[in-house]
């Protein structure tokens, strides 16, 4: 059995275990469990009462974080000549077409999203290969296959993101930084959880919320009261 550190001591002794609490105290306790000399980034996991293997139980959405996520975020446009420059000016770090196409294509990946419009889709459909596995396929209804270019890079710039429940039927995401204030996290929080809330499919049954847990990069997970956010 390994040593624990210090500072995992330290951030154990701050939690009573078996304990949940409320989501202003989490808020809180994260910021004090977390030693890294880093900005680590405040992680939230939501298990849920479905099952994702049905078609009628799948949650997937997207969710515009009211504080951002304070992750630099980089967006590559798939876009027509005409819409280049302005991808550019809304914010876009990479704009462009066929180039970027090739790019992607010899495994060029260091993005963190995809935004492109339906006429060029023929041409960036033979990239799902690729984007696929890393979660950067660009999706209608995600907001980033569309004709309003702009609006989508400023929202994913100011802090949107697309969320999916996994096998497991966990909903897993970054919501902010360790840097931010207490009630940054719990506004995040409370706005991510409520989405997913609103998504709850008619096909689930009993509890929908099961689970949620707070943590950040390298700390303990802090078990969260669902009824402190849901009621």
């Amino acid at each position: 059995m390994g040593r624990i550190t210090k500072n995992k001591k330290a951030s154990l002794e701050k939690l009573e275990k078996g304990k949940a609490y409320s989501l202003d105290e989490a808020a809180e306790l994260v910021k004090e469990i977390t030693f890294t000399k880093f900005d680590a980034s405040v992680d939230i996991d939501v298990r849920l009462g479905v099952d994702p293997r049905k078609a009628n139980q799948m949650v997937r959405g997207v969710v515009s974080l009211p504080h951002g996520t304070g992750k630099e975020v980089r967006v590559l446009a798939l876009v027509t000549p005409d819409k280049t420059q302005e991808a550019l000016d809304a914010g876009a770090d990479y704009a462009g077409l066929d180039e970027y196409i090739e790019k992607i294509k010899g495994g060029w990946t260091d993005i963190d999203v995809v935004i492109t419009m339906p006429p060029v889709m023929g041409k960036v459909g033979p990239l799902g290969r690729v984007l696929g596995p890393r979660g950067l396929m660009p999706n209608p209804k995600s907001g980033t296959v569309t004709m309003d270019i702009s609006k989508a890079i400023g929202e994913v710039k100011q802090g949107k993101i697309d969320f999916k429940v996994d096998k497991f039927g966990i909903i897993h995401t970054s919501i902010g930084k360790v840097s931010f204030t207490s009630d940054k996290i719990r506004d995040n929080a409370l706005e991510f959880v409520n989405t997913i809330v609103k998504l709850k499919p008619t096909a689930a049954k009993g509890t929908y919320i099961k689970s949620i847990y707070l943590s950040s990069t390298m700390s303990p997970g802090i078990q969260v009261e669902p009824k402190s956010i849901t009621d």
